[in-house]
């Protein structure tokens, strides 16, 4: 079956990122002149997604405003001069059919994940964490798509992690199939020392089968009090098998300010308008350090 739906979780309170967040969403957060989910969605588009669900919470209204209309602004866009201004606005409006829900209580991943069931049905959907911007080449959900259409079970996107890193994640029991593609038959949600199963963890993406909700709906809280999708995750990945795909992209953790600050960095130095510039200031900053 052919992946059209994506589902974008955003409805966490970014702690790590205060005060920023107090009043913004992370997903807000700018990377030089886009908020970080509209980097997530372009990459849901890339990869051929047209139906998105973003799941959000309190005080994340500001997230549906930036992917509505803006009638105010585009009538004051449409002046001569602002006509590259106002197609980027119109673009963002219509990249997508997306749609919002509202995860009333934080109850976890595998909570958030729940509630797309009437959106995503019958359905295989990719899961795209809104902490997590990975910029490349080659869309990562794109990636787990082919995955997902060459062995026909849920995918995950993976990547090595430092050890000590693995109690911030999860760890997979990983044996490789064939280039960046390994066999997963199962996982554990932030190890102790001692239970990591290898070093691989998975960093922001999955595509993921229906039946995921049929587990949801028994599993139990687990770290953190939390319903963690990685539990569910856990129990298909023993029942199938899941393939982990170490996918090709730079991730940046939107949760973390050095992350934030890593992308803005590193973005800004790739951007066509400011790129050159932003280098010849990093050059002769540098000489300061």
């Amino acid at each position: 079956m052919r992946v059209t739906k994506a589902i974008i979780p955003a409805a966490g309170l970014g702690t790590r990122v205060l005060p920023a967040t107090k009043a913004m969403p992370k997903e807000m957060l700018p990377i030089v002149d886009k908020p970080a989910i509209q980097y997530i969605v372009e990459e849901a588009v890339a990869a051929g997604i047209r139906d998105i669900l973003i799941i959000t919470g309190r005080n994340k209204q500001i997230i549906e405003d930036h992917f509505d209309r803006a009638p105010e602004l585009e009538t004051a866009l449409s002046r001569p001069g602002k006509e590259k201004a106002l197609e980027e606005c119109l673009g963002i409006a219509g990249m997508a059919n997306i749609f919002f829900v509202r995860q009333k209580q934080t109850l976890g991943l595998g909570h958030a994940v729940l509630m797309a069931k009437p959106f995503t049905g019958d359905e295989p959907f990719v899961v795209m964490y809104g902490d997590d911007v990975i910029l490349g080449e080659d869309p990562v959900a794109g990636q787990l798509i082919r995955a997902y259409e060459a062995y026909g079970r849920a995918a995950v996107g993976i990547k090595e992690v430092p050890k000590a890193d693995l109690q911030k994640y999860c760890s997979m029991k990983a044996a490789p199939i064939r280039d960046n593609h390994y066999f997963i038959d199962d996982m554990i949600e932030k190890p102790a020392p001692g239970q990591e199963f290898s070093n691989f963890s998975i960093l922001g993406r999955c595509l993921l089968t229906p039946e995921i909700y049929t587990i949801l709906e028994r599993t139990a809280p687990g770290a953190g009090g939390e319903i963690q999708l990685t539990d569910a995750m856990a129990e298909l990945a023993r029942a199938k098998g899941v393939t982990g795909v170490d996918f090709t992209g730079k991730r940046y953790d939107m949760g973390n300010k050095l992350g934030v600050m890593q992308a803005q960095v590193e973005t800004a130095l790739r951007h066509p308008e400011i790129g050159p510039a932003f280098r010849e200031y990093l050059r002769e900053l540098s000489k300061t350090l």
